[in-house]
């Protein structure tokens, strides 16, 4: 029986990848030293799939940056702002357009499908002269057979590529990106044919964007794309990789009927209700690529039932046509549980990494060739077993409290504008009132304090001291500013949801469980493994003495249940709402909490409750039903004086815009300036939102500093679509990652700007 992977993460076991790109953009190092630890990881990954025992062992899904960049590179479609004219793409160009550089910004980057990874969105229209101009594909494909290692070289689908990209700035909305089809696929022959001639006898090419709701075009445009590159797949065994969701029965059809195409590849985690369109119809001859063990999660696979799911599949496909596979590439999990030295025995035996996942697909391949590893599979079950038994997943009280839950859709008793009514008798705010985000700048020497807290290299009474120096720092630079709604800075957290998950009961952490999220970006998500509960207050002391060094309001910062879940390796156990039910009860006590403790203003960040949006339409209702659901119940039992407040990060929120109001926040800020001020779209198209809301007046993601006038023009834009008595001035999102020689005179510029537009406001009347 074969075995095939995806796609591996591009990271290494000690995060090395990151350490060498960093060191190179930081002149400390030279391409060459980068391409030395790059060839070395993509060796090693290769030489391990090979020890395992996978056949089918995929290459070109090591990237420097990101796979759909790398493609971009492939075709020549560069951006004109880069400079590039032809020939081979240098690292400088393609870290350019990652990037940007001292002259250009870099390319647009949004979430790959529902994942936290972010790919580089292609800019195109019809201008955009495509060539061949990055032999990456077919270079690694040779590097690695001159190791003695034979490989698929994986390529970004033509047609999923054209269906991911954006219109280039300038070109009229109503071009079809699908008509550049006879444009990118004479780029796809010249790859195909060079790879044949250096010796592949497999390629794959993934097309996730089988699995989204497609109208008849573009299913066509699949249909047309493949039967145009038949001639040249010829010789060739060609796989196409879906992932991520069920496929829809009529792109199953299409699928299935690909002219060239000799194999099929499903996530059946995700996927579930394909395997019913498999045993429905699977065309005879053609091999299936079977995803059974998870590529988003880190749980061990349960060996036994995947064996019989894939017994059930040999029936319909063949026993020499059936490969065992990941559900989709194992970037989305982290790398070696080997490097965990520290994590509690137990919970360690119930989790599997991208390295112990490659062992866990050869060992079902086997079996299911009749040559089971007896000890493997019984180690299995009985971790499988030890999980469903231990007492430290099940809370009862805790299970009772969710369940309790389901009935009531709990909301704050009083209408939102009676509310700001009598937040504003407490508050005293002017109008257009500024606030921050939560975050200030974590120095290096914060950094340090906190790594030595943690090391138990300095005392708690040293350490909270130094904490509440820092938080007095942030509060006098606020007032100086003159803002009007404080924040404390939050020099006591590492990361949003980390901070929460070590203070909450049925969290586990790992040391090295990093995960690629953009560039050398790494996140490290905790793992929820059991019910969840909150056994004393968080956040309380902190927000308390920030408050009592000011007469003005201090904010309350939380992070909100879904994005700790969404932000999280989530248990496999029980539905993901449950979990966060479970969430929202642990945050519902420590909102109230910070209300007795005399706070009365609380921001809820939902940073990631558009991400986590599934990628059908058919699921969407049920997932905002429970996500909005989870929100409020974090702070329905709070007095109509206290104002809750809420973030949201990436503003693509014109298709969820009455779930957002469905959270009944007080105030919402949301990123905007990024986005081309797309948020405020919704509200020219005549949404009527009464809450408070502050659409983000400069970004936060540049090291750039706005001018009062550039921000006193965008909120005059903000004006013309929103009343001015509900409308805040903020910037998109924390400063957390910015320099205070970036942030005092950025923030001056927006009370500067807020104070102009004011007075313009006064005069008027």
């Amino acid at each position: 029986m074969a075995s095939h992977i995806v796609g591996y993460p591009r990271m290494g076991p000690k995060r090395e990848l990151k350490f060498a790109l960093e060191s190179f953009w930081d002149g400390k190092s030279t391409a060459e030293d980068l391409q030395k630890v790059s060839a070395d990881l993509r060796s090693d990954i290769w030489k391990q799939m090979s020890a395992a025992g996978i056949k089918y062992i995929p290459s070109n899904t090591f990237s420097h940056y990101d796979q759909v960049l790398d493609t971009t590179a492939m075709l020549g479609a560069v951006p004109p702002r880069y400079g590039f004219t032809s020939g081979e793409i240098g690292l400088d160009v393609y870290f350019s357009m990652a990037r940007g550089n001292a002259s250009v910004p870099a390319m647009e980057m949004t979430k790959w499908f529902d994942t936290n990874y972010h790919y580089i969105v292609p800019e195109l229209g019809p201008e955009v002269k495509f060539s061949y101009a990055s032999h990456k594909a077919v270079n690694e494909y040779k590097e690695a057979k001159a190791l003695g290692v034979e490989t698929v070289p994986v390529l970004v689908g033509p047609v999923s590529y054209l269906l991911l990209s954006k219109l280039a700035k300038g070109v009229d909305k109503s071009f079809d990106l699908l008509s550049l089809l006879p444009k990118i696929l004479p780029v796809y022959k010249e790859v195909i044919a060079e790879l044949k001639a250096a010796g592949a006898s497999w390629i794959q090419l993934d097309e996730p964007l089988f699995v989204m709701d497609l109208e008849g075009q573009k299913l066509q445009a699949f249909s047309g794309a493949y039967a145009e590159l038949e001639s040249t797949l010829s010789g060739l065994n060609v796989l196409v990789e879906t992932y991520f969701a069920d496929i829809p029965a009529e792109a199953y059809k299409t699928l299935t009927s690909l002219k060239g195409v000799t194999a099929f590849g499903f996530d059946l985690v995700r996927g579930t209700k394909t395997i019913d369109l498999i045993k429905a119809g699977f065309p005879q001859g053609k091999y299936l690529f079977a995803g059974v063990v998870d590529g988003r999660n880190i749980w061990a696979n349960d060996l036994a039932a995947s064996l019989i799911t894939l017994q059930s599949l040999e029936g319909v496909v063949g026993k020499d046509k059936l490969v065992v596979s990941t559900s989709c590439s194992l970037l989305h999990t982290a790398v070696d549980l080997v490097n965990e030295t520290k994590l509690d025995a137990e919970i360690k035996s119930w989790l599997a990494f991208a390295a112990q996942k490659v062992v866990e697909v050869d060992a079902l391949a086997k079996a299911l060739a009749g040559q089971t590893n007896e000890s493997f599979f019984t180690a299995n079950a009985d971790a499988l077993s030890s999980r469903r038994s231990s007492p430290r997943v099940t809370n009862e009280s805790v299970q009772k409290a969710a369940a309790a839950l389901k009935g009531s859709d709990h909301r704050r008793t009083t209408e939102v504008s009676a509310r700001l009514d009598a937040q504003q008798k407490k508050l005293n705010l002017p109008i257009l009132p500024t606030t921050t985000i939560g975050s200030f700048p974590q120095t290096v020497e914060l950094r340090r304090v906190r790594r030595e807290y943690k090391a138990k290299k300095i005392s708690e009474e040293d350490y909270v001291k130094a904490i509440k120096e820092e938080i007095k720092k942030v509060v006098d630079i606020q007032e100086d500013l003159d803002i009007d709604v404080l924040v404390h800075g939050e020099p006591e957290r590492n990361d949003m949801v980390e901070y929460f998950g070590e203070q909450l009961s049925g969290f586990a952490f790992t040391a090295n469980g990093w995960v690629q999220s953009y560039g050398s970006r790494c996140v490290k998500p905790p793992v929820i493994y059991g019910d969840v509960s909150r056994p004393k207050p968080m956040t309380v002391f902190w927000s308390s003495t920030a408050q009592s060094m000011t007469k003005r309001p201090m904010k309350g910062m939380l992070t909100g249940p879904v994005t700790i879940l969404n932000w999280s390796f989530v248990r496999n156990d029980q539905p993901r709402h449950e979990t966060c039910y479970q969430i929202a009860l642990a945050i519902k006590d420590e909102v109230e909490d910070l209300e007795k403790g005399g706070i009365g203003v609380i921001q809820i960040d939902e940073a990631a409750l558009r991400e986590g949006l599934p990628l059908r339409k058919a699921e969407h209702s049920f997932y905002l039903d429970w996500a909005v659901h989870s929100f409020r119940i974090t702070n329905c039992g709070v007095q109509d004086s206290t104002q809750i407040h809420t973030h949201m990060c990436y503003s693509n929120f014109n298709d969820i815009i009455h779930s957002i109001i469905d959270m009944d926040a007080d105030v919402i800020t949301i990123e905007n300036s990024r986005s081309d001020e797309k948020l405020l779209s919704v509200f020219r198209e005549g949404v009527k939102y009464g809450a408070g809301i502050g659409p983000g007046v400069y970004d936060i993601h540049s090291p750039r500093i706005p001018s009062t006038e550039e921000i006193a023009d965008r909120i005059n834009k903000m004006l013309a679509v929103l009343e001015q008595n509900i409308l805040w001035v903020n910037p998109d999102c924390g400063l957390k990652t910015r320099k205070y020689t970036e942030v005092k005179p950025a923030l001056k510029a927006m009370v500067d700007a807020a104070k102009l537009i004011r007075s313009q406001l006064g005069s008027a009347k």
